[in-house]
């Protein structure tokens, strides 16, 4: 096998008949030993019987139906275990990710590279989802010591070395950039338009991207926890100096400042630290909770075309 081309499907029912068309053209550009794989991530608009007509037609084309729905990464994961393609395509399937820029995927990842991104430009997206996305990285960055790319999607081509390499991190918090750059091969990226929606809109909300956020940086960083040390001794020596004024001002000037209202907002703002800092800790230990059950990462419950 070639190729392999991996698609989480959640939504975008309507997408699939034509994500397959054009796939399939671009495909055979490359060669003729290639697989599509369709993992239906448990799709409230029941994509999977689209699914199962595209497998009955095109037998290089597998199917697999999640028990529920276990997030897009897990869905990735579960195709990427399965394929068996010398390099493997990642890529949505609300075809904003363009079948045809495959060819120049491939094409550059010829040139030497292990894996090579998709970097969007254009991208077609509103002002508040570019700033949020952003914003996320930047915090990121600071909390991982990196560099990452906004612009840069899940949308790539990898080798089947660094398929494996990711496939054996079972981490249950996981991510499918990060991760792929953190194996350190070597990595390019090239320029490629992103197009509208086929259809709907996304399903990251702003509370499921705030809650992936805290997931991933949590899972990949422990400077959270370092920054909550800090900001303690910050307090600690704020305090210890304001005492030592007040000692100093009650030797000179014979008084000390007293007031309800300020021992009230000095006990709320302890309080409030405190609670970050046992909220951070808690994050942590939920963290490692998850990852002690070692439950597996998906669970499939249907499987077509897919041949030993």
């Amino acid at each position: 096998m070639d190729i392999s081309v991996v698609i989480p499907v959640y939504g975008c029912k309507a997408a699939l008949p034509e994500l397959y068309r054009r796939l399939t053209e671009s495909l055979s550009q490359i060669t003729d030993k290639y697989e599509i794989i369709l993992v239906d991530d448990n799709c409230p608009q029941n994509s999977w019987e689209e699914i199962v007509k595209i497998c009955q037609k095109d037998e290089k084309v597998k199917g697999f139906h999640l028990s529920r729905n276990f997030g897009q990464i897990r869905a990735i994961t579960a195709g990427l275990d399965k394929s068996k393609g010398d390099w493997i395509v990642v890529m949505d399937c609300d075809l904003q990710d363009r079948p045809e820029a495959i060819v120049e995927l491939y094409q550059k990842a010829q040139e030497g590279y292990d894996v090579v991104f998709a970097r969007r430009t254009e991208r077609v997206d509103t002002a508040v989802t570019k700033f949020l996305s952003k914003t996320f990285y930047k915090v990121y960055d600071y909390f991982t010591d990196g560099a990452f790319d906004s612009s840069i999607c899940n949308f790539s081509i990898s080798k089947r070395k660094v398929i494996n390499s990711y496939c054996s991190m079972r981490e249950h918090n996981r991510a499918f950039t990060m991760f792929i750059r953190w194996l350190g091969f070597k990595e390019t990226a090239i320029d490629l338009k992103a197009d509208a929606r086929f259809e709907g809109t996304s399903s990251y909300n702003l509370k499921r991207k705030l809650k992936m956020a805290f997931e991933i940086i949590t899972s990949q960083s422990n400077k959270p926890l370092f920054f909550s040390v800090h900001a303690g001794f910050l307090i600690a020596l704020c305090s210890f100096l304001y005492i030592v004024y007040l000692m100093i001002r009650a030797l000179v000037v014979g008084d000390v400042l007293s007031g309800w209202t300020t021992i009230v907002a000095s006990i709320y703002l302890m309080g409030g630290l405190l609670l970050i800092a046992i909220g951070v800790v808690g994050i942590y230990i939920g963290n490692i909770f998850e990852e002690a059950k070692n439950r597996p990462l998906y669970v499939i419950a249907e499987a077509l075309n897919e041949k030993e």
